[in-house]
């Protein structure tokens, strides 16, 4: 990789991702959620993109990034091999929307919401502080994490587009 450069990396459901200020991570969710970690003096980052807060009924398999308490200890490790301290980082937390409120609606609290307070519950319980959050509402986002300095963008689709 020539200096300077940067590579963009895109997560698909399940998956998470943690690297310096090389990279870019992006994705797009819907009831998913995704948390960033960042560290502002090491310039190191992971982003994970998680689809359901935690397993149910399936102790002793591996770690898997499709589970937010998975994903969360999955990224805590890799950051830890940095020399990254957990606590020094800062949180931001996306999505948890409501894809279908028609179906959704009579489901209390849906799949998206029970992600999106998992994600601040994992948070509380790592002392990692939370300093942005988008989260909940109708509709998808799109999330572009840049590492090099913490920055993370949304959009958010509009209801009943693609």
């Amino acid at each position: 990789m020539e200096a300077g450069a940067i590579t963009e990396v895109y997560l698909l459901p399940g998956e998470y991702f943690v690297g310096d200020a090389r990279y870019r991570i992006r994705t797009v969710l819907g009831s998913c959620v995704s948390i960033t970690l960042w560290h502002p003096r090491l310039k190191i980052g992971a982003m994970s993109h998680f689809l359901l807060s935690e397993r149910e009924g399936e102790a002793g398999q591996d770690l898997s990034g499709r589970y937010g308490r998975d994903a969360m200890a999955l990224m805590v490790q890799q950051l830890k091999e940095r020399g990254v301290r957990i606590r020094e980082c800062e949180a931001k937390v996306f999505g948890g929307g409501t894809m279908f409120p028609a179906i959704e609606a009579n489901t209390s609290p849906g799949i998206g919401h029970r992600n999106g307070l998992a994600a601040e519950k994992l948070l509380a319980e790592y002392g990692v502080p939370l300093v942005s959050e988008s989260l909940f509402g109708i509709g998808h986002r799109h999330i572009l994490f840049d590492v090099s300095t913490g920055d993370v963008w949304v959009r958010q689709g509009e209801k009943g587009t693609a």
